[in-house]
């Protein structure tokens, strides 16, 4: 398993998990109004084929359990990039998405100018996957971003960063979303660790899965539910956590700043007065660590 992209992957097959986030991005632009997180590469990414089906019919992603997670999606996306903004404002320019799939940031960086470079981590097949797509789509790979395809099996996250170029003596910021839930609490933590070894001013926004023993039976079943169907396409659900127990684990290891967002939180930020009813559900929070 790569231990830190959410793409559990056989060697030169796409990213089912990469494939869904984007579409539903895509999605998000086409149906909801107003736009949340505006991403205008997140369609011609997919390639012409799939752009043309999604565009002639984008309601076939509009059902209930789709919104859901198309709202979860698009505000943990909008929250890391806010949070990646106001890094930059305090002087960080790196900045690592970890698992990144299909993730355009790099194709959009509006602090290239001030020097952001970008590092996408993920397995070799998934960023081969992507570069094909780029080169379908007439997607330039600009120089302020560098692919760092890892197979964890063979090499570490460090050493991965190191021979791309990312400067440890310098602080960055990380972003890791729709990765955590497939991994084990150790290779979670391993990564986290390795943040908070960095210089002080680097941060990361990761989301997780919140242990279903505090989810209401309504709740609980939805996330069953939605865990059995991502298994039955080959990326089971691993790892569950209890807020309070992570914050603490986070801040044993050295992040001063821990913000946690749920629902109640994210709603009222992102999508209040919607006439859409477009809302994040239960199960799933956005965690951010700061040194």
């Amino acid at each position: 398993m790569n231990t830190t992209s959410g793409n559990i992957i056989h060697t030169g097959t796409p990213s089912r998990s990469a494939l869904r986030v984007a579409t539903l991005r895509a999605v998000h632009r086409l149906l909801d109004e107003p736009v949340i997180f505006d991403d205008p590469i997140a369609l011609p990414i997919l390639g012409s084929e799939m752009s043309a089906t999604i565009s002639d019919d984008p309601f076939r992603f509009n059902d209930p359990m789709s919104r859901g997670l198309r709202a979860t999606l698009i505000a943990r996306s909008k929250f890391a990039e806010e949070e990646m903004h106001k890094a930059v404002q305090a002087g960080v320019r790196q900045y690592v998405v970890l698992g990144a799939g299909l993730d355009t940031f790099a194709f959009r960086n509006t602090h290239a100018d001030e020097g952001l470079h970008v590092y996408e981590v993920d397995h070799p097949s998934t960023q081969d996957w992507k570069k094909v797509l780029l080169h379908e789509a007439g997607i330039p790979v600009p120089k302020s971003m560098s692919f760092v395809a890892i197979d964890f099996e063979t090499k570490t996250l460090r050493e991965g960063l190191r021979e791309a170029g990312f400067q440890a003596d310098q602080p960055a910021y990380f972003s890791w979303l729709g990765v955590a839930v497939y991994l084990t609490q150790e290779a979670i933590f391993e990564t986290l660790r390795f943040v908070a070894s960095l210089p002080k001013g680097s941060a990361i926004t990761f989301d997780y899965s919140l242990d279903r023993a505090l989810l209401n039976p309504i709740e609980r079943a939805i996330s069953e539910y939605m865990g059995q169907l991502i298994a039955s396409q080959g990326e089971p659900w691993i790892s569950f956590f209890d807020p309070a127990s992570l914050k603490e684990e986070l801040g044993k290891m050295g992040y001063d700043s821990i913000e946690d967002l749920g629902p109640d939180e994210l709603n009222p930020r992102y999508f209040s007065r919607r006439k859409d009813g477009l809302r994040t559900g239960v199960g799933v929070r956005l965690m951010c660590a700061k040194k």
